[in-house]
């Protein structure tokens, strides 16, 4: 049986002296006491507990952190948890919160691959113990390979500043990393920062405002560049790489805010232009395309296929914004890309017609694999991330078929999604817990595309984490291996305000 606060045998050498022992032993005993009796008198409930996060019914992988949880209710005094596995093993788990060892739930899930876990949930509240009805949790045989994942954490003030962070997290274990902090850039927002299809060797990030700069770094080495031309209205942001490695999309544009006042709706966030740029980062030339520079369009959100073939994106018509913001309806498009030459076809492929549907398609993302592209439908905009309504879909590539990811959406905003490098599973962001704090959930799909019900990412103290924090997930991404980045060098080189200027590929 293990207790909340209890840790693994300590090592002679590192024992306390003799009176700090003697205080630690004390207060253990005390912690033992108030939670970490078994079960007595036990009554059966007829219902699931209700759990935070909930997990029930949701499909891991194997070694993914462990789904600590707790009672959703604030009464409860104590839990005993027993986990068991369909093909051998078991864990036991008894406190106020269901906090498990991650080495053994790691050789729990590999024990377990392929086969369920029954969860037995028992609390107590003023005495009385309670048990409710056992809940499943199917572990995946598709393995979740990729080290962790990059998120930027952002409070939802709609400023500039405010100690923005893009942090890394390993998603085995509860470990997080900062990879950039608005402390070691003052007065600097960026975001945008984007790995080359999970590998984070080429590895790109916009810095906006005063000394802003775009950021290209390979293998290590830190390339600061201008991306803004006389033939360009703004620097490059919302980044995609070729899987080449020798080419980077970008959006040119910049973002403004709007408010409301007295209605449900806080902000718009929109574009008066946007187009699209591909950057050679080889010869830095960025090569454009006419139909990717105009003005009667804004063109934004760009994606490269898997064999590099073309060029996903979404084009609005250009109106007056604010005042015209409901008519912003993203059309998703597709052109054709030849890396051999650098440059791009005539030819423009429109996939969903976002005026004629009355809806707005936005942020493509293509499975690896080729399979699937998944995308945004909003009622309008090309933001979605502040529309209440913004769902995920899926289009089967191989047939055009599109379908809501009903098994994945909630009533609130779901958003900002990338696939994990063997395209087996999604990260995305959700509001859906209170409408203000994106979150990151992880889920599974199979080959068929057929979605497994989300989980949230896991945290050692999942209710104190996510309800005392306050900031916001967004623009996440699985990365293979651990974010190898010089934050003095990167200090460095934007306060050095010294940019390699881009040319225009002729």
């Amino acid at each position: 049986m293990k207790v909340k606060g209890q840790r693994s045998k300590v090592a002679p050498s590192n024992l306390p002296p003799l009176g700090e022992a003697f205080g630690l032993i004390v207060f253990q005993i005390l912690f033992c006491m108030a939670c970490s009796h078994a079960p007595n008198n036990v009554q059966l409930a007829d219902e699931l507990p209700k759990i935070y996060p909930d997990y029930v019914g949701v499909t891991i992988p194997v070694d993914i952190a462990p789904l600590d949880f707790e009672m959703e209710s604030g009464d409860v005094e104590c839990m005993d948890v027993v986990v068991k596995g369909t093909k051998g093993g078991e864990l036991h788990v008894n406190g106020e919160t269901a906090d498990f060892d991650i080495d053994e739930w790691h050789a729990l899930t590999a024990q377990n691959r392929g086969g369920q876990l029954t969860v037995t949930v028992c609390a107590e509240t003023q005495g009385q113990w309670k048990q409710y009805k056992d809940f499943t949790i199917d572990v995946s045989t598709d393995s979740l390979t990729d080290w962790g994942v990059t998120y930027r954490r952002i409070a939802p003030g709609y400023e500039m500043g405010g100690n923005i962070g893009i942090y890394q997290r390993n998603i085995h274990t509860f470990d997080e990393y900062a990879i950039l902090l608005e402390t070691a850039v003052p007065g600097r927002c960026f975001n945008c920062h984007t790995p080359n299809r999970t590998d984070p060797r080429q590895l790109t990030l916009q810095i906006r405002g005063e000394g802003g700069g775009t950021l290209v770094q390979i293998d290590g080495e830190q390339r600061w560049l201008n991306t803004k031309t006389d033939s360009t209205k703004a620097a490059g942001s919302y980044a995609y790489w070729h899987p080449s490695g020798n080419y980077c999309a970008y959006a040119t544009n910049t973002v403004h805010q709007s408010f409301f006042v007295g209605r449900g709706q806080r902000i718009e966030a929109y574009h008066e232009f946007s187009n699209i740029v591909v950057l050679d980062v080889r010869t830095n030339e960025l090569i454009l395309s006419p139909q990717l520079m105009t003005a009667s369009h804004l063109e934004i959100f760009p994606a490269f296929s898997p064999d590099g073939k073309f060029l996903y994106y979404s084009t609005s018509d250009s109106c007056r914004v604010p005042a015209e913001y409901e008519r912003v309806k993203c059309s998703l498009c597709r052109i054709p890309f030849d890396a051999d030459k650098g440059r791009f076809g005539e030819q423009v492929d429109t996939l969903l017609n976002g005026p004629a549907l009355d809806k707005s398609f936005t942020l493509a993302r293509p499975s690896y694999d080729g399979r699937w592209l998944m995308y945004c439908q909003t009622s309008r905009s090309n933001f979605p991330v502040f529309h209440k309504d913004a769902d995920l879909w899926l289009m089967d590539l191989q047939t055009g078929e599109t379908r809501a990811i009903d098994e994945a959406n909630s009533d609130d905003t779901d958003s900002y999604h990338n696939w994990s490098s063997d395209s087996r599973w999604f990260v995305f962001t959700s509001k859906r817990e209170d409408g203000m704090y994106g979150r990151l959930y992880i889920a599974h799909i199979d080959a068929d595309g057929k979605v497994s019900k989300p989980f949230l990412l896991p945290q050692r103290h999942p209710k104190k984490y996510y309800r005392d924090m306050m900031d916001s997930y967004n623009v996440p991404d699985f990365t293979r291996m651990k974010v190898d980045f010089n934050v003095r060098e990167a200090h460095r080189q934007v306060f050095a305000n010294e940019r390699v200027q881009v040319n225009i590929k002729q």
